[in-house]
């Protein structure tokens, strides 16, 4: 399945739930590339990690709570929860249950605000990890449990990108699977691909 139509603007209505109502690990490789901006701060995504309903690593694994209740929501919806008692993460819904987490991006659109936030002017470290990115976005969970074509998200399709893949981060559960995803060569990563 392609990616969605390259150059027709932010995906929205049907063709948001198209581009999502795939596998997790199809869409967490086709994210790649992708132009996310949150109330017209972002970038291109450079790596996603993907989850699903029977993997002991995911939240939604022992079914719907209150916490998690936005990953069971329509394809291209966004999921946000926090880590640590301090960091947010940013997560889109694929099949109820399954979710991709957004791990990094390259700083295109909204660089000062993004920088203002991080209280720093480095690029590669704007976006290079999860809480990093909801950071410099202003991502937290007031925009929590809407979908990705509703302000102040919006997400634009990318031509294919070439895709390295490798164990997640930050997980102990089901550690080993190769569901982490990231443009080959890129800079802009949370952490390099071995």
């Amino acid at each position: 399945m392609t990616k969605g139509a390259i150059g027709a603007g932010a995906l929205a209505g049907e063709g948001l739930r198209a581009f999502f109502e795939r596998d997790a690990i199809t869409v967490a490789r086709d994210l790649l590339g992708c132009h996310l901006t949150v109330d017209g701060a972002g970038g291109r995504i450079t790596e996603t990690e993907a989850y699903f309903p029977d993997d002991e690593a995911s939240h939604s694994f022992h079914g719907p709570t209150r916490r998690n209740g936005a990953m069971f929501g329509r394809p291209g919806n966004v999921y946000i929860y926090r880590i640590y008692g301090m960091y947010w993460c940013l997560n889109f819904v694929c099949h109820p249950g399954s979710a991709v987490l957004i791990r990094a991006l390259e700083p295109e659109t909204g660089i000062a605000a993004m920088m203002e936030r991080r209280g720093t002017d480095m690029l590669t470290a704007l976006c290079s990890g999860p809480g990093k990115l909801c950071q410099a976005l202003g991502v937290d969970i007031e925009i929590n449990d809407r979908l990705l074509d509703r302000p102040p998200y919006a997400l634009t399709p990318s031509a294919p990108v070439p895709v390295v893949s490798g164990k997640r981060i930050g997980i102990t559960r089901n550690a080993e699977a190769p569901w982490r995803f990231g443009i080959q060569g890129s800079r802009y990563l949370s952490k390099p691909f071995r």
